[in-house]
């Protein structure tokens, strides 16, 4: 059985009462307490041991505690309670110094002490002012991060973790914390389970052993065996790609120059402080952080319930290093007031404009800079494979090529501002996603290709299992196709707590996010910090490795050039009205920007009878809760998990705080006020009888429905994240439909996170309009009414297909899945359109389909050679021959560069200026067995009535290749590759083909 000590400090005067049998008090307060705190103990000791714990203790505890004591588990360290806590860890430290080692032992140099590998917990049961500034600020010299003599003793002492936690109300001993203080019982449980990390003396570091801790002690430095061959340890500098394989002039410097300085950099640096270090970790949302936080390393970070940002990377005073702040999300800065809500990755996606997805990407950059962040999470990419999905919405559709260039302008924009862009996965927890290598390769693997071309500074790796093996250990992934095919030479962090091993290190993953505990609650263990120190100097991990780890990191810092006038972080994730945020305002006037997304992604599904756009009307209801302000407010529900009122935006971590959020209704009644319209409106959605009573004798009646989704860890309405069906949500379509029985001029606006079935009413004649307006963010109702009303000509184009029936997709979400399931994505290249062309399917709305306020006609189709041959490797590929796989291969210019060139003309035969999209597919040959259409370009073009313009488009050889599985590398397609141009996937004005 290993040894816990529970000790609290009676007096302040004998701080090493506990330990020192000399030492005699006559007071009997001093036994009274002493009696107390080992009562106290004995309680806690037993609770633990009975497992009677709360707040979702009982699972961390079940997973390092295998039915066994918990205790046998813990190994040696020390749980220190009362308001002297740091003075008594310390004399504990010398006491259990003398215990192992004996008196000569103790007066060697501190250093030796850092070896033992003891943690020293402290528990702070007192005043925010006695639990952190004790320890913190007893010198002046440690508060200027350069420790003095005994506060460097004080912090050897404290060799990994001190755990401080305030609760308010128990000042003293005098009062039974385990029956009336809950949290105490958290907290000590969650010190014992951070304590288990390396609490055994090292044996072989001082050359005896520690006979009084259990042999049953574990480590967190054995790892959970990996399956698959032995990771395949890549490392940059050597063998850094040219430039040219990726984007020049968008940061201050390339990446060859920021791995260099990088190296230069971390040269000098300690295996400790490249991978371990110091922290201090603190529990609870209302203890003050105006101290620096020292956490593990430049590989090992800490979570917000710790540190102002969502995630954290320490300072290194010696190296002049401020620290990295990391976070959320795609659409905005999280938990930060004074910043915008952008519209969702969903909606830039369906503006199929590129230059307009990239300057959102700047205006997202400018607000994260702005308020000191150094690395935005985000873009988010996954595909939409179905269409449940809860984060759908964060990403840029179903299509590998429409994601990839919106990633690709995303990470473009943001990193111009010298803010760091970090692609984001989604979250499928505890599955296995088990995809063929050619799919990974042409479908889901596309869109990141396309960031490392942008020069995107860090990927993160998700939560589920790819082919049976975590992402973030994925050697395959993260080492073979991400590090070596595409040549990434950033670096690749964990989501959080994604981590599930120290071989992860020597596997592809950079950075740990985040370590210790969060939330007051035990988090997945931290694999890496000491025990990545520890693996290296046992020769388990290179130090080269290690190296390679924290220069890439550094690489990031000095690519998008953060080391010279960044903003420090002004704000503070934990409360928007705390100390710590000084309440910067970052939005500038992004609003215009954010507006015109809004109409420039509206997608005009239906338009009969001239229903759009609107001309004055007389009359006019609007219809439904969706069209109404918030009851609660635009943020009246934490990370937006419900709905009382308009959709702008889905739940979860990837979601902003509105500044403001202007509701369809507010907005219409501004331009109906303009036009001396008579409006009326009823947003109770259950009471049809009053909507049809609003509705009737109307000139319009504009009924405005939604659909909701977002992350698995808030439920909404039954909803864990993905959607329970795929119908509008509070009654949307029985309201369509009772409201288009009494009105031949119904409008329905869609606010969705993605497809809704809307068989039941579509057809329905009085149905005249239909839009879908996604999640527009802030701007919401302005940049409706702009399309409404004829301000702006629709031009927005679906990003995914609307079925006629769930069924339809093919491929669904897996509900309350037991264990660890298995997901086949059996499918293979054939998702959304590609499924309903494969498989002969008439969808309701095709994949890019988007009607507009004008027409558009096509003609005079030319298809020529772009470029002569680019070398011996593209003289194989033409031959048939595939380029041997290496660093880079991939992502090699001679693949990406202009192959063929097709050009047709473009003309608006309408009456009213607008925004066509045409788009480019390739028809394979059948030897591909690949996917019957494929998009492989498109553009915005902006048309006066009767103007016609002439459209260039370019294809590359990586455009025309098959993934080969057999020599894994990208092959010619063997046959006539077809070409096709037309307004969607289904509507085609022009073929062709290649020669």
């Amino acid at each position: 059985m290993a040894e816990i000590w529970l000790i609290s400090s009676p007096q302040r005067k004998y701080p090493c009462a506990f330990f020192d049998d000399r030492v005699r008090f006559g007071k009997s307060k001093f036994s009274t307490q002493s009696q107390r705190a080992n009562n106290l103990a004995a309680a806690l000791a037993e609770d633990i041991n009975r497992k009677k714990t709360s707040h979702g203790l009982q699972m961390n505890m079940k997973l390092i505690n295998n039915g066994k004591s918990i205790m046998a588990f813990i190994g040696l360290h020390v749980l220190t309670v009362g308001s002297a806590s740091w003075r008594i860890a310390a004399c504990a430290s010398r006491k259990l110094h003398k215990y192992y080692f004996g008196h000569k032992a103790a007066e060697r140099r501190h250093d030796l002490f850092f070896g033992l590998g003891l943690r020293i917990i402290i528990i702070q049961t007192h005043s925010v002012r006695e639990g952190i500034e004790g320890p913190l600020t007893s010198c002046p010299a440690r508060r200027a991060a350069d420790m003095g003599t005994r506060c460097y003793k004080l912090g050897r002492y404290f060799s990994d973790d001190i755990i401080t936690g305030h609760f308010p109300g128990y000042e003293s001993m005098d009062r039974n914390l385990f029956s009336h203080e809950p949290n105490m019982v958290r907290v000590a449980l969650a010190a014992a389970l951070v304590a288990s990390a390396s609490a055994a003396p090292n044996p072989d570091l001082f050359g005896r052993a520690a006979s009084s801790t259990s042999s049953s002690a574990t480590s967190t430095s054995t790892s959970i065996p990996v399956p698959g061959a032995s990771a395949s340890i890549i490392t940059v500098p050597a063998g850094i790609l040219s430039d040219d394989y990726f984007i020049k002039g968008n940061t201050p410097r390339t990446w060859s120059q920021a791995l260099s300085l990088a190296a230069k950099f971390v040269a000098p640096m300690s295996i400790e402080e490249k991978g371990k270090g110091h922290a201090r970790i603190t529990l609870f949302y209302h203890v003050s952080d105006r101290f620096p936080i020292r956490t593990a390393s430049l590989t090992t970070g800490v979570g917000f319930s710790v540190s102002p940002c969502v995630g954290n990377i320490p300072a290194q005073s010696k190296y002049k290093f401020p620290g990295l702040c990391l976070q959320d999300g795609p659409l905005g800065v999280r938990l930060a007031d004074r910043v915008s809500a952008f519209p969702a990755g969903m909606n830039a996606a369906a503006t199929w404009d590129k230059s307009l997805i990239r300057a959102r990407g700047v205006a997202l950059g400018q607000e994260f800079k702005g308020k000191g962040v150094n690395v935005a999470l985000g873009p988010m990419m996954n595909l939409v494979r179905s269409a449940a999905a809860g984060r759908n919405w964060e990403g840029f559709g179903a299509d590998p090529y429409l994601s990839g260039e919106a990633a690709y302008e995303t990470i473009v924009g943001m990193q111009s501002t010298g803010v760091q862009a970090c692609e984001q996965e989604i979250k499928r927890d505890g599955s296995s996603s088990n995809v063929d290598d050619r799919t990974e390769h042409e479908l889901y693997a596309h869109p990141f290709l396309r960031s490392v071309a942008a020069g995107v500074a860090s990927f993160m790796c998700s939560y589920n299992l790819v082919n049976g093996t975590y992402a973030c250990e994925n050697d395959k992934i993260l080492n073979g196709i991400l590090k070596t095919e595409f040549g990434f030479p950033g670096y690749v962090m964990s989501d959080w707590w994604a981590t599930h091993s120290t071989e992860s290190a020597n596997r592809g993953l950079d950075m740990e996010m985040p370590a210790g505990l969060a939330w007051g609650v035990p988090a997945t263990q931290t694999w890496l910090g000491g025990n990545l120190t520890q693996w290296v100097r046992d020769g388990k991990i290179p130090e080269a490795r290690l190296t390679d780890m924290a220069t890439r990191i550094i690489a990031g810092w000095y690519l998008t050039g953060q080391e010279k006038g960044y903003p420090a972080v002004n704000f503070d994730s934990r409360t928007i009205d705390g100390a710590g945020n000084l309440h910067v305002d970052v939005q500038g006037d992004h609003s215009k920007g954010i507006r015109e997304m809004g109409a420039a992604s509206t997608v005009l599904l239906k338009n009969t009878k001239g229903a759009l756009p609107l001309k004055k009307p007389v009359s006019m209801a609007v219809i439904g809760s969706d069209a109404a302000p918030p009851l609660r407010g635009p943020n009246g529900f934490s990370d937006r998990a419900g709905l009382d009122g308009t959709l702008a935006m889905g739940w979860g971590s990837g979601t902003a705080e509105f500044p403001y959020l202007i509701s369809p209704a507010e907005a219409i009644q501004a331009r109906a006020t303009q036009d001396h319209t008579s409006i009326s409106w009823h947003f109770l959605d259950w009471d049809t009888n009053g909507a049809k009573t609003r509705a009737t004798n109307k000139d319009v009646a504009i009924v405005c429905i939604n659909s909701d989704s977002g992350e698995g860890y808030l439920t909404v309405d039954g909803n864990q994240g993905d959607r329970n069906n795929l119908t509008a949500w509070n009654n949307g379509d029985n309201l369509v439909q009772q409201v288009a029985s009494v009105n031949p001029n119904t409008i329905v606006v869609v606010h969705s996170v993605g497809p809704i079935i809307m068989e039941s009413w579509i057809d329905n004649p009085n149905v005249t309009a239909v839009l879908w307006a996604g999640l527009p963010g802030q701007e919401s109702g302005n940049a409706l009414v702009d399309v409404l009303y004829g301000a702006v000509n629709p031009s927005g184009r679906l990003p995914y297909t609307i079925a006629k029936q769930r069924s339809d997709y093919g491929v669904d979400v897996l509900y309350n899945g037991t264990g660890v399931p298995d997901i086949p994505y059996s499918e293979g290249l054939f998702i959304d359109y590609r499924h309903f062309d494969k498989n002969n399917i008439t969808p309701r709305y095709p994949f890019g389909f988007g009607l507009s306020y004008t027409t558009f006609s096509y003609a005079n189709l030319r298809v020529s050679k772009a470029g002569s041959s680019a070398g011996s490797d593209a003289t194989a590929w033409a031959a048939g021959k595939v380029a041997p796989l290496a660093k880079g291969s991939s992502l090699a210019p001679w693949l990406h560069a202009p192959y063929y060139q097709v050009s047709f003309d473009v003309k608006n035969t309408g009456s009213v200026f607008g925004n066509e999209v045409p788009q480019l597919y390739i028809q394979a040959p059948a030897s591909a067995n690949s996917p019957p259409n494929q998009l492989r370009g498109f553009t915005r073009v902006a048309l006066r009535p009767g103007q016609t313009q002439r459209v260039t488009m370019t294809l590359s050889r990586y455009d025309l290749s098959v993934w080969d599985v057999i020599h894994q590398g990208w092959a010619k397609m063997d046959g006539q590759v077809g070409l096709t141009v037309g307004a969607s996937s289904r509507d085609f004005r022009l073929k062709g083909a290649f020669a």
